[in-house]
């Protein structure tokens, strides 16, 4: 296993409907972790050996979450 961190910013305030998106996104094989700051900052980690950043990136799109990615500082 290949853990990698990407981090995204989203493009709108959290809310709950966002939140319960980036909890489904946790489930899928090869997500390992989501994790979500108050400033709308999430950092996403997962098997690179099962996924691609463009998949990853591709999980958010097919889950209503639009994001651009950001710099891990």
């Amino acid at each position: 296993m290949t853990k990698v961190q990407r981090f995204f910013q989203t493009d709108r305030a959290l809310d709950e409907t966002l939140m319960e998106q980036l909890a489904n996104i946790n489930s899928i094989y090869g997500i390992e972790r989501v994790k979500v700051e108050p400033s709308g900052r999430v950092m996403v980690e997962y098997d690179a050996t099962r996924l691609s950043r463009a998949q990853v990136e591709g999980i958010l799109e097919r889950s209503g979450i639009a994001v651009r990615e950001v710099a891990s500082a």
